[in-house]
């Protein structure tokens, strides 16, 4: 949606149409995430990932005050609490200065009991410009911004097959030479370029207008664990692990919510189906999928350990909790209650390796001088999201010539 608003408001003179597989928008990942702007401490240096979510704050910010959509800059403690995350911790606070976060600084046991009382640690990064907010509220709103340009909405209707006409006829010129069909009987939208925007389908979708198979997305579950009500004061803000590069994933966060609850977790587990929010959602197809695939075959070997100590978080969580004592040892068992889920469409290459890069692609044959697939937005993606536009845009002037 935001590659959309910000193409529409570049080319007033163009018609777009945005085609959607549910019956509202942000159903998947937009509206299942952690609700978090990220600050862009944890990317490398003058990598495109941290150029993107610096400035993708700064538009986020100047977005949601321009429209008046509520959002809390409650900031945020990255906490080492063991003496070996410490050098860890003042690497990373050297790279967010690179990345030229604003407003950042160390603090001691002290500073932490200043900014987050029950949170115990040996040192600390503090963010303040760190915020949360409703991803899935934002993204309705690019929707209606986009409506309000001209643009249209399509929603239910799940892309099917991409068709390129040749040649023109009496009655059908090549005005709008691509074809995109539903899955519905008479579901078709012609355009003259397309941009795909998929999500946890962005491999499916690219194939069908010819590309490589490759990255293929796999689904993971973030099961979270959410405070009583009456225990949502113990946190002020988010409060976050160093990040432990033996491991792909960040590790077990508390994270308030814009509703006034406090998100625990997540943890990190194989989802048996792309949109499958809960163990008994299940498809054969997509649990095929993932584990025929070789790239993930050889993570899952790479870190067996890990991803079992994950599955045991997310079925026992006394041992979440555990995870989470570390950081607020006041925590009780008796405090948490199961919170909801979100799937993350993970790209993965061949070897096992997480792609953590952008991914774009076209496809074979005519099709693909007028069709941009983008396959991976990686995390911090929905903070970026604008900023992401704005690249996702300069490419499209580029292909497309316009």
């Amino acid at each position: 949606m935001a590659t959309a608003l910000e193409l529409i408001t570049r080319y007033p003179n163009l018609s777009f149409a945005v085609v959607e597989k549910e019956n509202s928008l942000a159903f998947h990942q937009s509206g299942r995430n952690s609700g978090v702007i990220h600050a862009g401490i944890y990317y490398t240096p003058g990598s495109l990932k941290a150029k993107l979510c610096v400035e993708g704050l700064k538009l986020a910010y100047e977005y949601c005050d321009k429209h008046n959509v509520p959002y809390n800059k409650c900031g945020k403690l990255i906490v080492a609490t063991e003496p070996d995350e410490v050098s860890r911790l003042e690497k990373l606070f050297e790279r967010g200065k690179e990345n030229a976060v604003p407003d950042l600084k160390m603090v001691g046991p002290e500073g932490i009991k200043e900014i987050e009382p029950n949170c115990v640690g040996l040192k600390a990064i503090h963010s303040p410009h760190t915020g949360i907010v409703d991803w899935g509220v934002v993204t309705k709103h690019y929707g209606e911004s986009f409506k309000k340009h001209g643009g249209t909405i399509y929603t239910g209707f799940e892309a099917d097959k991409f068709d390129m006409k040749t040649e023109s006829t009496e009655s059908d010129s090549l005005d709008y030479p691509v074809s995109i069909k539903g899955k519905q009987p008479n579901q078709n939208v012609s355009g003259k370029y397309v941009i795909t925007c998929a999500g946890l389908q962005a491999d499916r979708i690219a194939e069908k207008s010819g590309c490589n198979p490759q990255p293929k997305v796999v689904p993971f579950r973030g099961e979270y664990l959410m405070l009583k009500p009456e225990k949502s004061d113990l946190v002020r803000g988010n409060i976050y692990p160093v990040p432990d590069p033996r491991f792909p994933f960040l590790g077990v966060h508390f994270t308030p919510r814009m509703d006034g609850s406090v998100w625990l977790g997540p943890n990190a587990v194989l989802a048996f189906k792309r949109e499958g929010y809960s163990y008994t959602d299940f498809s054969v197809k997509d649990l095929y999928d993932a584990l025929a695939y070789r790239g993930l075959r050889k993570l899952a070997f790479k870190h067996l350990l890990y991803g079992m100590g994950e599955m045991y978080k997310g079925i026992f969580y006394g041992a979440q909790v555990k995870k989470l004592q570390k950081f607020v040892p006041s925590l009780k068992r008796e405090d948490v209650i199961k919170g909801p889920s979100g799937v993350r469409a993970q790209a993965l290459d061949n070897e096992g390796n997480l792609v953590e890069d952008f991914v774009f692609d076209s496809g074979e044959g005519d099709i693909g001088h007028n069709i941009l697939h983008i396959r991976n937005a990686p995390s911090p993606a929905a903070t970026s999201s604008l900023s992401i536009a704005k690249m996702v845009a300069d490419k499209a002037q580029q292909q497309f010539n316009l």
